[in-house]
């Protein structure tokens, strides 16, 4: 790839992670290398054990996880800050190096969103990013100035969701 494009998939809708895995699955299977970043999710998800198989796909795993940002004290609301800023200078570093042909950034928009990335940090990145850097990012609601930047936006919306009717997530499904 010569030129590198950014894709968002966002919504309410269930596939966002499934889509980027898929992703970045693809551009594995193709010889690109693939860095994989989460933020504010469990790394007791599923999906992270085959993608710490497939040759390509470096994932960065984290020592701690905080779930939903609503539901932190304020105390955890700092630690989570200062946990995924070192995460967003490790993923600067790394795609600095030249050697990804793919970032995908899971719960992007979370993290934008609640200040945990800073939004200008963000938007200066994407702008300036590495020329042949794909970068894939997820999540609710992108700032506007996200979706002018992306090349893809894909919206998934939920029509219906067994969650409406109190079934719980289910391993292997949904995480």
């Amino acid at each position: 790839m010569t030129q590198g494009l950014i894709h968002i998939y966002c919504g309410d809708g269930k596939g966002k992670t499934s889509a980027a895995v898929g992703l970045a699955v693809r551009a594995a299977g193709c010889g690109v290398k693939v860095l994989f970043a989460r933020f504010l999710k469990n790394e007791d998800s599923g999906e992270l054990r085959i993608l710490d198989e497939i040759p390509g796909i470096e994932v960065i795993h984290l020592e701690r996880s905080y779930g939903f940002y609503s539901t932190l004290s304020e105390y955890e609301k700092e630690e989570a800050g200062q946990l995924y800023g070192g995460l967003w200078l490790n993923i600067l570093e790394k795609t600095g190096t030249g050697d990804y042909g793919v970032l995908v950034m899971d719960e992007f928009m979370a993290a934008y969103n609640y200040g945990l990335i800073e939004p200008e940090a963000a938007i200066s990145f994407l702008r300036e990013k590495p020329k042949g850097l794909e970068v894939v990012l997820t999540g609710r609601n992108p700032d506007d100035r996200l979706v002018e930047l992306a090349d893809y936006v894909s919206e998934i919306c939920k029509v219906k969701h067994p969650f409406d009717r109190g079934i719980r997530a289910r391993r292997g499904i949904e995480y």
